[in-house]
């Protein structure tokens, strides 16, 4: 096993809080692989780099030699997790779990060790208990305890609607840790109740309470709100590499750290901080160090060979060095008729709507193969080819097909 201090700083890196420290000391001193458990229902078929924050957490146990349990939910996500929602979520259907089940373990293999993870479902257990079982697990909890989590709180003041099953979310979420017999179990802030929850139940079942380690939630591009998809300010790990390049390097330079210090296993905490100083005294431009990250991101998720093509091609729309034809190809179908420019910028995902492009244009902010464009009402037809800009870092090379 690797230093004890160097652990303990490699996995207390961006966590939000350990609890309890002296108790995750002790348990690396055993000298033996610990079991780190983390959970995941599959509510979605696709992930974001937020998601990824636990998995590069998981992926620095594997690296200091420890077994990763990657726990997929499915009995749990058919219940609805309800944190953070102030409304019942609508359970998902077990065709519903197992189709995104497989995409998430297609996923998260960009990140973590396939040979150092042990994947599993929580129904291989919960299947196997019967109605008595469920009772006895619902026994160890009272309803006042249930709403000390912040959550069911705030609705129960608000008088709006919990139903008895989410009170199931936390024990179920718990008794994984018994079925796993956790060593540690990392979750977002947000799952702190439940993490806890882990803690009791297995001092009930007499086991050592696992310790737990809860991560923050990634702000998104906007720097304000947690990464989510229903706020378009997020990077899928499945998005094309130049994506994956030019969100990056829209962030701005405060956020930058965040996701260095939450994101990046190439720049290390001491290096983060010189390169701080040299941002400071004007030595390094922030946008080179965007663009380290970048790189890094979109190799992690791609490979290094589609990660230095998408960097050749932001320099050459951004900077003017290279030739643009090394941007991937985004094909657009369109009927005979075509399309106006500005219904082009949007269907091509350079504007939100048209109304978008039309100021855009009017702001001389639009280019074609770098030449300012104002005609909005401007036909392109199948065959175009070009690079479509909006704005120094927003652009797609497109060829138009017909439909």
């Amino acid at each position: 096993m690797t230093d004890i201090q160097f652990a303990l700083d490699l996995i207390g890196r961006g966590a939000e809080e350990i609890i309890k420290r002296e108790e995750l000391e002790a348990r690396l001193k055993l000298g033996r692989p610990l079991r780190i458990k983390a959970g995941f229902d599959p509510t979605a078929p696709d992930l974001h780099i937020g998601h990824t924050v636990l998995l590069n957490k998981m992926r620095q146990f594997q690296d200091l030699g420890h077994q990763v349990i990657f726990l997929i939910g499915d009995f749990t996500g058919m219940i609805g997790d309800p944190t953070g929602k102030n409304v019942t979520r609508k359970p998902l259907t077990r065709e519903d779990v197992e189709a995104n089940a497989v995409t998430y373990t297609e996923q998260v293999f960009k990140v973590l060790d396939r040979e150092r993870t042990e994947v599993r479902f929580n129904s291989e257990w919960f299947a196997a208990m019967n109605a008595s079982d469920m009772i006895k697990l619902a026994g160890q909890y009272t309803v006042a305890r249930m709403l000390e989590r912040d959550d069911f709180s705030k609705r129960y003041a608000a008088q709006q609607s919990i139903s008895i099953h989410e009170f199931l979310y936390p024990l179920v979420q718990g008794y994984d840790s018994v079925a796993l017999k956790a060593d540690v179990e990392l979750g977002g802030t947000d799952q702190k109740f439940n993490l806890l929850m882990g803690r009791g139940l297995q001092e009930h079942f007499g086991q050592a309470a696992q310790i737990v380690l809860t991560m923050p939630l990634l702000e998104g591009l906007d720097g304000v709100n947690k990464m989510s998809k229903s706020l378009g300010n997020y990077i899928g790990i499945n998005e094309p590499a130049i994506d994956i390049v030019t969100k990056t390097l829209k962030i701005g330079d405060e956020l930058m750290w965040r996701w260095i210090e939450l994101l990046s296993f190439e720049i290390s905490i001491s290096e983060m901080e010189t390169l701080k100083a040299d941002i400071a005294h004007g030595q390094l431009n922030p946008r080179d160090l965007k663009l380290r990250l970048a790189r890094e991101l979109a190799t992690r998720f791609h490979d290094a060979a589609a990660a230095d093509l998408a960097i050749a091609g932001w320099n050459a729309v951004v900077r003017g060095q290279g030739d643009t034809s090394q941007l991937p190809l985004n094909e657009v179908p369109v009927s005979i008729e075509g399309l106006r420019l500005a219904a082009l910028l949007t269907v091509c995902g350079l504007t939100s709507s048209n109304s978008e492009a039309s100021r855009k244009l009017k702001e001389n902010a639009v280019r074609i193969d770098a030449e300012v464009v104002v005609d909005g009402q401007r036909i392109f037809t199948a065959g175009f080819e070009g690079v479509l800009q909006v704005g120094k870092r927003n652009f797609s090379r497109v060829r138009l097909v017909s439909a």
